[in-house]
């Protein structure tokens, strides 16, 4: 592993670091949104301190990265996103464009030069989680909590509303820098998150979309919830979504919980390798393998489970042969500090499982553990997150979110024995007190590496090893992360 050296913002490191920040960012012109508000008027039911919070916070950062990374730029959230409320999520990407979710809308950036990343339209559209996908022209975005209807314009409500809606959005971004609205469909207990699952005729998008019932306090969406929602979104006619199903994956029942592990209500995120015709479903208490041959309908073939050590099975990568799943353990739901000695390596951190067998006798066996090799404060939410692999032939290197432990390079091509190679991270959010922040996605994409900051906006990275050089060759003109392209 690679040493440590610490940075002060605005300071170089190999090279010339630059700060991307924009001014006078270009507000939304289209349909059902309207433009953000000048940083001085927080959005409607903000509290009047967030901004004021979030400034404060952002004098303490501080990077500590490892000798083989070098941070190349940092665009802070803008207004209306500059709160702490407007949590930043997941990426996609598109061409020279990031398209990167928040609780509050979408955040479009232009990417084109890595190393001076710029904001070039915002979409206020509350409703969280804000997790996007994108498909030619057209971006899809979950919204998870119940709103009085399906505009950007709703208000928040309740789920014991009979009127209340949750669902998935649909924006055509053919012109990134002013998105438009074109459709919305409501799904069973919303979309906590979703996955896009190429159609084989090339005629239109599936989208699996995951949303447990999460609490006895939503009377519209109890447990069980062990279902996904499946929508079509023709091309052709994207104002016309589609339920097509909403197949039970665990007839049978998932793991009925315990102390230590989540019951089984649904899935929390599904990774698809359509090439492969398989995906890998985190649900929970339960860690499942999909053939997904017929889109419409997803067979399950395999399950797993670890009461030992995971909590709450949350997301899936697979390595480019598809040979290999990375589970993640999302222990305290993201929002608790569990890198520290206190809950040690094995929970918390990522299961490897190799994929043994063909067809529907394919299995899953367990390997190894992998966690961050860094202690964080107690004020620092530290937990497995979001990652993708870094595109290196002959070998599978994985880049990760972990909150406020940062963003760690790890190679896990021999199965039981996972390492290292580099780390990007920051001193705590708020040394005082526990706050929800740190890298909620990080992404390899056309050779540098994106961290999407639940509070300090997007980061972008540059890994400089011999063990990760090759992967720069490898370009996509479209990438999401949960929808695993092959190299």
């Amino acid at each position: 592993m690679s040493s440590t050296r610490r940075l002060r913002p605005g300071t170089g490191s190999r090279r010339s670091r630059a700060a991307g920040v924009l001014f006078g960012v270009m507000p939304l012109v289209a349909g059902l949104l309207f433009a953000a508000p000048s940083a001085a008027t927080p959005p409607a039911n903000q509290p009047e301190d967030s901004s004021a919070a979030m400034a404060g916070s952002q004098q303490n950062d501080e990077v500590i990265a490892s000798d083989n990374i070098e941070h190349v730029a940092n665009v802070p959230k803008q207004p209306p996103f500059d709160t702490l409320e407007a949590k930043g999520t997941d990426i996609a990407f598109q061409k020279h464009y990031a398209f990167v979710g928040n609780y509050e809308g979408i955040v479009v950036y232009d990417i084109a030069n890595p190393r001076k990343p710029r904001v070039v339209s915002q979409v206020f559209c509350p409703g969280g989680q804000g997790d996007v996908s994108i498909s030619g022209n057209l971006l899809f975005v979950s919204t998870d909590y119940p709103r009085t209807n399906d505009t950007c314009q709703s208000e928040s409500t309740t789920s014991a509303d009979p009127n209340s809606w949750e669902g998935m959005k649909v924006f055509d971004v053919s012109n990134p820098r002013k998105p438009r609205y074109v459709s919305a469909i409501p799904t069973s207990c919303g979309s906590h998150t979703h996955t896009l699952v190429p159609d084989k005729a090339g005629k239109a998008a599936y989208l699996y979309i995951s949303s447990y019932g999460p609490a006895a306090e939503f009377p519209n969406c109890k447990p069980p919830h062990d279902k996904i929602s499946i929508v079509k979104v023709p091309f052709a006619n994207p104002a016309a979504p589609e339920m097509i199903d909403a197949p039970v994956l665990f007839p049978e029942g998932g793991n009925p919980g315990s102390e230590g592990t989540s019951a089984t209500n649904g899935c929390h995120d599904i990774t698809v390798f359509p090439s492969k015709d398989l995906a890998a479903g985190a649900c929970m208490g339960d860690g499942i393998l999909l053939d997904i041959s017929d889109r419409g309908s997803p067979r399950v073939i395999e399950r797993v489970r670890d009461d030992e050590n995971f909590a709450f099975w949350h997301s899936a990568t697979f390595n480019n042969d598809g040979t290999k799943v990375v589970f993640t353990d999302e222990l305290g739901g993201g929002a608790a500090a569990t890198c520290n000695s206190r809950v040690g390596p094995k929970r918390g951190a990522d299961g490897v499982y190799d994929i043994v067998g063909t067809g529907d006798d394919r299995t899953l066996k367990f390997r190894s553990y992998y966690k961050i090799p860094r202690h964080q404060a107690d004020t620092e939410n530290c937990v497995a997150h979001n990652g993708s692999l870094i595109p290196v032939e002959g070998r599978d290197i994985m880049v990760q979110a972990w909150y406020q432990g940062g963003v760690s390079v790890w190679d896990f091509t021999d199965s039981a024995n996972p390492t290292e190679i580099a780390h990007f991270d920051r001193t705590p959010f708020d040394e005082s007190e526990l706050k929800l922040a740190g890298s909620w996605s990080a992404y390899y994409y056309n050779g540098y590496i994106y961290s999407s900051g639940i509070q300090r906006g997007l980061d972008v990275i540059e890994i400089d090893d011999p063990r990760t050089d090759s992967a720069e060759k490898v370009k996509f003109k479209e990438f999401n992360p949960q929808t695993q392209p092959v190299y």
